[in-house]
């Protein structure tokens, strides 16, 4: 059976419960005079519950004798509808005692006195409870078939999805992709001979890993995989005589599938041809239109003015020499800026001091 016909079979079992769902109230709301009209109105609901009895039959046998049973789950579901069978068949009991207490009218045998009119009244009233009694346990019956139903169908659909997350590629379940690094590593380990080694050094233990062929697989890489349950360590042996390294059953569906892409280096673009004119030199470049015209902004030399040239620092005499133009500058402290309007007459060339 193709897992279309399941989905087709758990929406036959809603189906289904729906219909003991209806009868449960039809058997809850009937209204009856013990005697003919008990049985007109009894009668109906127990061949309605019998056809239920094996429509639900027909569903069990169909759901045993297909491939549904080797889904995980599907057990309790066949277990549910087989109580179920026994839930709708007490109902159909429970309406055939209801029809066993109801009083017929009828004549009794010729030589035994006729029933009277107060013996069919104490028959009545004796009736009414018993019978009450098994249709109100026939529609607890009804009521359970219905909610069994729903919960069969509910389960062969949870039970159809989780079968399907488990048959998916095992792509998704591997986790991520392996790095070059990772891919290298598992690809060396499979070979065999990889082993776990922890050496002393400096008093503390170096854990290192040390495969046959001389690969390096650092102790990072390793912890990584492992970290995934793609390889695993023989913990049997200590870490000073090496412990055997083991490539898992996930670590080879791993390396099978998470293939690396090769590096590709990046493509490097021709340089563009620029028809445009050259830029001028910082240093001062041709104007396109003018050869002789250079792109540098040049400014007029400022006029030159009259500098005394200073005395030869050769001269002993300099450094004592006061400047006849200005006063020595004061000791302790620079020279206050002069402005013109606190600027002191000059004295007349007899007056200076020589």
């Amino acid at each position: 059976m193709s897992p279309l016909d399941l989905t087709e079979q758990a929406q036959e079992l809603r189906n289904l419960a729906h219909e003991f769902e209806a009868l449960r109230d039809r058997v809850r709301g009937v209204s009856y005079t013990p005697g003919t009209d008990a049985l007109r109105q009894t009668g109906p609901l127990l061949l309605t519950t019998q056809d239920l009895t094996a429509t639900l039959l027909v569903r069990l046998g169909a759901l045993a004798n297909s491939p549904y049973t080797r889904i995980p789950g599907s057990h309790a579901s066949l277990e549910c509808l087989s109580s179920l069978v026994l839930a709708t068949t007490l109902a159909g009991n429970d309406l055939a005692r209801a029809l066993h207490a109801n009083p017929l009218e009828g004549a009794a045998f010729p030589g035994y006195p006729a029933y009277s009119e107060s013996d069919r009244v104490a028959r009545h009233a004796t009736a009414i409870p018993r019978m009450t009694g098994h249709l109100t346990d026939a529609a607890h019956q009804l009521d359970l078939s219905a909610t069994g139903c729903h919960y069969v169908a509910t389960g062969i659909t949870s039970d159809l999805a989780d079968a399907h997350d488990q048959t998916t590629p095992e792509r998704q379940t591997t986790g991520p992709a392996l790095s070059p690094a990772q891919y290298d590593a598992l690809k060396t380990l499979s070979a065999g001979e990889g082993k776990l080694y922890e050496s002393p050094r400096r008093g503390l233990g170096v854990t290192r890993v040390v495969t046959h062929d001389g690969t390096r697989v650092s102790i990072a890489t390793y912890r990584a995989l492992a970290k995934r349950e793609l390889v695993t360590a023989d913990t049997s042996t200590s870490l000073f005589h090496g412990q055997k390294i083991t490539v898992t059953e996930k670590g080879q569906r791993a390396q099978a599938q998470h293939r690396p892409h090769p590096v590709t280096p990046p493509a490097v673009t021709p340089p563009v041809p620029d028809d445009r004119p050259p830029r001028a030199l910082l240093g001062g470049g041709v104007h396109p239109a003018d050869p002789h015209r250079s792109h540098r902004r040049r400014h007029p030399d400022p006029a030159p003015t009259a500098r005394r040239p200073p005395p030869h620092r050769a001269d002993p005499a300099h450094r004592s020499r006061p400047h006849r133009d200005r006063p020595p500058e004061p000791l302790g402290g620079r020279r206050r800026e002069r402005h013109p309007h606190l600027t002191r007459p000059a004295l007349p060339p007899a007056a200076r001091p020589r």
